[in-house]
């Protein structure tokens, strides 16, 4: 098993879909698999907005197990690509932080606020427990969850002044967006792409954060 530290991680903020796996009420005990975009918390698992007419959402209601799969490549090289398979439970996220998570899910998802306006979606978070990566011959291999990030996450407040910091940045380029960013790295956008900038390193104290952002805005100008 030679897998890149936090290979995983950066691959879960690079894609914006995956496929969600569930355990099929009728005919019981199927697998049930379906795609749907997701985000990444700011735990680094993904967070999906489903509807409760879904039938994966009934699946999770009856199951709360699940699998979720993410694969950088969509075309028919996907064998060459790096694939994520996530293992763990699914559970409605708690009503003190739906708003937080709104505005998270939001930057990722913009078109997303149509499917809030109706009221019938709610957010579902993933609680893991394994994942298998496979990232290349050799690079492969099971990990426990506990090896997505040891690190306490950014709080939701440090993560807004540094968004703040970009979109305020003289030296951004007018149609480079950020969506999220935290100690790994910063998720970015600009029309029809998105990519992630990994930093060489974690990034712990807000002067590391605030130099790591400013390299990033000066490395896409």
């Amino acid at each position: 098993m030679n897998i890149p530290s936090h290979a995983p991680l950066h691959l879960l903020h690079q894609v914006p879909h995956g496929t969600l796996a569930t355990h099929s009420r009728e005919p019981r005990g199927f697998p049930y698999p379906t795609a749907l975009p997701f985000a990444p918390t700011s735990r680094h698992v993904p967070m999906v907005l489903i509807s409760h007419l879904a039938e994966h959402t009934r699946n999770l209601q009856l199951d709360a197990r699940a699998g979720f799969l993410i694969t950088q490549t969509a075309s028919d090289a996907i064998l060459e690509g790096q694939r994520l398979t996530m293992l763990g439970s699914f559970s409605p996220a708690p009503p003190e932080s739906v708003d937080e998570l709104a505005r998270r899910y939001l930057r990722y998802h913009p078109d997303a606020a149509r499917y809030l306006e109706l009221g019938d979606f709610t957010f579902w978070i993933m609680s893991l427990e394994r994942m298998r990566y496979i990232g290349g011959f050799g690079a492969m291999g099971w990990l426990d969850a506990t090896a997505l990030d040891p690190l306490e996450p950014l709080s939701e407040q440090n993560e807004h002044r540094l968004l703040e910091l970009f979109a305020d940045s003289p030296a951004r380029p007018a149609e480079l967006e950020l969506m999220g960013i935290d100690k790994y790295g910063c998720d970015l956008r600009t029309p029809g792409a998105r990519n992630r900038f990994t930093f060489d390193k974690p990034k712990q104290t807000r002067t590391e954060l605030n130099a790591a952002l400013i390299d990033c805005i000066e490395r896409h100008r």
